[in-house]
C-alpha cells in the first residue's frame, strides 16, 4: 500500500481578508463549498474557508506537486452528515490522483482564533 501525507496552517484572518473579493471566492471555491461556507455563519465562516483552503493546499503536498496542474475549485473538502471533512476530487485534480494511484483519502481539520490546520492522506492499494 502506497500512502502519502500533506499537511498546511492557514491564517484565518488573511482568508477572511481574500473572502471579500468575488474572484477570490470563485477560483478558490467550488459552488458546493461556497454554499458550506456561507451557511456556517459570520463566526464560522471565516474559520471553515481557511480550514478549507489548509486542505487545499495539505492535497497538492501529498501528490507532492504543490498547487500545480490542477485548479484549487477542483479540490472540494465538504461535510458528511455527522461534519466529518470529504475530499472530493474533479478535472486535473482527480486526473493527478488517478495517475499517481491514489483513490482514498482521509482529511482531518481544526481551526482555533487565529490559525487553521489540515492534514490530507492519500491511499492507493
Amino acid at each position: 500500500m502506497k500512502i502519502q501525507t500533506g499537511i498546511d496552517l492557514c491564517s484565518i484572518e488573511r482568508i477572511e481578508q481574500s473572502l471579500r473579493s468575488p474572484r477570490f471566492i470563485d477560483r478558490v471555491f467550488s459552488h458546493a463549498e461556497q454554499a458550506l461556507i456561507d451557511n456556517r455563519g459570520i463566526v464560522f465562516r471565516a474559520s471553515t474557508a481557511a480550514a478549507n483552503f489548509a486542505a487545499k493546499e495539505a492535497f497538492g503536498k501529498a501528490m507532492g506537486t504543490g498547487i500545480r496542474g490542477f485548479s484549487l475549485s477542483e479540490v472540494e473538502i465538504l461535510r458528511d452528515m455527522l461534519g466529518k471533512p470529504i475530499l472530493n476530487l474533479t478535472g486535473q485534480a482527480k486526473l493527478l490522483a488517478l495517475k499517481q494511484g491514489f483513490t482514498s483519502f482521509s482529511v482531518s481539520l481544526s481551526h482555533e482564533r487565529e490559525m487553521a490546520t489540515a492534514i490530507v492522506i492519500a491511499y492507493a492499494e
